[in-house]
């Protein structure tokens, strides 16, 4: 007796096919912008300070630089105005249970790191969230830790790395995946393996899960991206100078001391 498959593929593969060519489409007009001389002077030049002016905690600066423009000119023409419909037309209330889902999920890996960190209360605390939230919160749609005070501590291996005394080395700009840095590049194979997502074995579920964690992460940040670009006369500098800034206060607990800025 033969099986017949459902339907559902079809118009599935129909939606992958649109959504890959216009992410394609975008990378490409990406890549042609940011080859082309930048409009502005110096600061957003993609040569960037001479040698004796950058920053020493950013050494590839010019290439940075141009992955920067790269990034931004494929966040013009694909997530900004995705993340934008998704916004304005997703009541908050659903774009609130979205983050949580994926919050809660982050607490899996959260609560790992923060146990490698030997970090007993953020344990606990993390622990703790993702018990409530998943059985008390429908899944973790609801964030019912919050509202009774367990804090979240997100963690992740670049971070658990700098606390055991790896340094930071370079700061990098990654095409696609933006601010990092020599160590957290190189962590960033082992927080993949601890996201509960690419587990998944059906592919529609997993890519899905991806393309609207992606969506609704660049939808929290609209805002504070045109903040950014309107006080911001040198929007590559701030953005590096606060990622850098924001790792060390995480890897350091807020505390001022030596860490990873070799």
């Amino acid at each position: 007796m033969t099986t017949r498959r459902t339907p559902v593929a079809g118009p599935w593969r129909g939606v992958r096919a649109v959504a890959l060519g216009m992410a394609l489409a975008g990378c490409g007009l990406a890549w042609a912008q940011a080859q082309q001389p930048a409009a502005a002077p110096a600061t957003e030049d993609s040569t960037a300070a001479p040698a004796d002016l950058r920053n020493p905690a950013d050494p590839f600066e010019p290439f940075n630089r141009r992955m920067f423009r790269f990034n931004k000119a494929l966040d013009d023409a694909v997530l900004k105005p995705v993340a934008t419909t998704y916004r304005d037309v997703l009541p908050s209330m659903v774009r609130s249970g979205v983050t949580n889902f994926f919050n809660n999920l982050g607490d899996i890996w959260n609560f790992a790191n923060n146990v490698l960190q030997l970090k007993a209360q953020n344990s606990a605390e993390t622990f703790m969230r993702l018990n409530v939230n998943t059985v008390f919160g429908l899944g973790g749609i609801l964030d019912v830790a919050s509202d009774l005070g367990i804090e979240r501590h997100s963690a992740d291996f670049g971070q658990t790395l700098g606390y055991w005394g790896v340094p930071s080395g370079p700061y990098l700009m990654l095409p696609l995946l933006g601010p990092s840095t020599v160590r957290d590049t190189a962590a960033l194979p082992i927080d993949w393996q601890g996201d509960p997502v690419p587990s998944i074995d059906d592919k529609t579920v997993r890519w899905s899960l991806t393309g609207l964690w992606l969506v609704d992460r660049r939808a929290r940040l609209l805002r504070t991206t045109s903040l950014l670009e309107d006080a911001a006369l040198d929007p590559y500098s701030f953005s590096r100078d606060a990622y850098l800034q924001r790792r060390r206060a995480e890897v350091n607990d807020g505390r001022t001391r030596q860490d990873d800025d070799q």
